[in-house]
């Protein structure tokens, strides 16, 4: 569905009691959820904000909101960076049929054909386990025309993080993030095989081995992670489980704006930023998000790729992609939802723009000679520049677009696979 038919005007809900789902919150619970309803509409200007709760530049009321599916994690552990859109009373907000971006959109978008990518596998680490993971992916890969992606025909396959077919107990706010991670890679490279580790918990320790576990596994050649958690002291070592060449490794960025998280901050990892998407017509033009991660690492050192004269050491993010919950995504979810049973939702965060990237990475079949993150800066005019836009107040790039390399951007969006 195209983004004409909707739009949603934030106000960002923050409690522990607005949050739904949460690993920190409430590790188990059913997500209530209101009964299905209509898209949301336009407001009266025809824009949506910036997805920070303010009014943005046109003075206008908002009419719907968002929520972060994870909260803030305690040290030592993830959370992952995903915003769903809720009414008025703060529920999910439901719907019968999609609202949000779908996979003709970001194909459009980002010059892209849902012809390649046949052979690769994009492997997807998150914490705990999704029961409803297959049959969900079936039903939006139907409703799209993509090909049926299943267990059966070879093309899904869903692990622990030993390797083994025994899922960790299940999380319905998790759950929420492994739905949109499948979505969006099926969304970018339709014909790709998907790999889902399910990690045993949110600890950095847990998702590590995931990834570990995902490297090691024949046949990936990208590993998108929608995670992240405070920096700390030892993240330098711990970073070497992201350090697996020849793989594309993604990370989102963050959705709290200016700021560092781990393991995005890692210079093994391509960092990946977020975008607010809008569409008129046939065109489609980017501003930066104003909630998408960035800045300067406080531990990790300056990878040679980079060259920023800001920031002594690993500058975040590489590149970026939409993100913005206000121009978000169409996801089906059904795990958690009680009696209403789920549906269509709309997702924003980086942890959209993270499965993108790395299904982009395999679309382009050329992780097998990038080093690391580094492969766009050498590939610029395959990029769409982010002009404008800002996440914070540090008052230099690290947290406002412009020409060139920025902080929340990167070095730009997806025109096509040249950069990847």
């Amino acid at each position: 569905m195209a983004q004409s038919s909707f739009a949603l005007r934030v106000a960002t809900i923050m409690s522990c009691a607005a949050t739904f789902g949460l690993a920190a919150c409430s590790t188990d619970s059913t997500i209530p959820t209101a009964a299905p309803s209509a898209s949301a509409s336009r407001d009266a200007g025809g824009n949506p904000n910036g997805g920070d709760g303010s009014d943005g530049n046109n003075g206008n009321a908002f009419a719907y909101g968002h929520v972060k599916v994870c909260a803030v994690p305690p040290a030592g552990e993830a959370g992952c960076h995903s915003w769903i859109t809720v009414d008025k009373g703060g529920q999910p907000v439901v719907t019968i049929n999609p609202a949000g971006y779908d996979p003709i959109d970001l194909q459009t978008a980002y010059g892209l054909s849902a012809n390649g990518g046949s052979g690769q596998t994009v492997a997807i680490v998150d914490a705990y386990d999704d029961p409803n993971a297959e049959a969900d992916l079936k039903v939006y890969r139907a409703n799209f025309g993509l090909p049926p992606c299943t267990t059966a025909n070879g093309c899904f396959k869903k692990i622990n993080q030993n390797g083994g077919s025994l899922p960790p107990r299940a999380n319905a706010g998790w759950a929420e993030e492994i739905s949109l991670d499948l979505d969006m890679v099926s969304a970018i490279c339709p014909n790709c095989h998907i790999l889902l580790v399910e990690a045993s918990s949110n600890s950095f320790a847990n998702l590590a081995a995931a990834v570990d576990r995902a490297a090691n596994t024949p046949g990936v050649v990208a590993i998108s992670n929608s995670y992240g958690g405070s920096e700390y002291g030892s993240e330098v070592t711990d970073q070497q489980h992201y350090n697996h060449p020849g793989i594309a490794v993604t990370v989102s960025s963050g959705d709290g704006g200016f700021g560092v998280e781990f393991p995005a901050a890692s210079q093994y990892v391509t960092a990946v930023g977020g975008t607010h998407l809008t569409h008129s017509g046939s065109s489609f033009t980017e501003t930066a998000w104003n909630g998408a991660g960035s800045g300067c690492s406080s531990y990790i050192a300056k990878p040679l790729w980079q060259t920023d004269a800001g920031c002594s050491r690993r500058t975040v993010a590489d590149v970026s992609a939409v993100a913005d919950p206000s121009t978000g995504v169409a996801v089906y979810d059904t795990y958690g939802f009680g009696r209403h049973g789920g549906g269509w939702l709309v997702f924003g965060g980086t942890s959209v723009a993270a499965p993108i990237i790395g299904a982009v990475y395999a679309l382009a079949g050329n992780t097998g000679s990038i080093q690391y993150g580094g492969f766009s800066y050498g590939n610029l005019g395959s990029l769409y520049d982010v002009l404008s836009g800002s996440n914070g107040n540090c008052g230099s790039y690290l947290c406002n677009a412009g020409a060139g390399y920025d902080g929340p951007t990167g070095n730009g969006s997806p025109r096509g696979i040249g950069a990847f």
